[in-house]
């Protein structure tokens, strides 16, 4: 068995594959991206694409769900089944170890961004007119010069 010295300290191979010096500098362009924590896959590498990615697909199914709803006159409820998706997303990224394609960032920005895009869109489902489900009395003050006619 060979035994291998090393002189000089050398890092991955660059483009043409030949070693590098280490060097503490940040390199001048970045070639690869690191996986989100938590991108890998959902399930085996043995199942089939879609059981590898089931929390993106279960998240646009309800979304694309949502959207039907609202196309076929349903406002109100399609859009609450859009946030609701949303907030289902953030759970599924909060609680699973791996999520696939649903993890876009790190954990905390995932789940923050999911919960308060989740959170704006059914508070305005709920604010929407006629009839509102929720009513936020200071709302008509702070808009009465911008909206109200009367």
């Amino acid at each position: 068995m060979d035994d291998i010295e090393v002189t000089d300290p050398v890092s991955a191979p660059d483009a043409e594959g030949t070693p590098r010096r280490t060097t503490r500098r940040f390199p001048l362009f970045t070639r690869d991206t690191a996986r989100p924590e938590g991108g890998g896959r959902a399930a085996s590498g043995a199942a089939p694409a879609p059981a590898r990615q089931w929390p993106i697909l279960a998240v646009l199914g309800t979304v694309g769900l949502g959207l039907l709803l609202t196309a076929f006159d349903v406002f109100r409820y399609g859009t609450l089944l859009i946030g609701a998706a949303l907030l289902a997303g953030a759970v599924l990224r909060w609680v699973l170890p791996d999520v696939g394609m649903l993890a876009v960032r790190s954990r905390f920005t995932d789940v923050v961004t999911y919960c308060v895009l989740g959170l704006a869109i059914v508070l305005l489902a709920m604010m929407a007119q006629p009839k509102p489900w929720l009513v936020i009395p200071f709302l008509k003050d702070t808009l009465h010069y911008t909206v109200n006619t009367s």
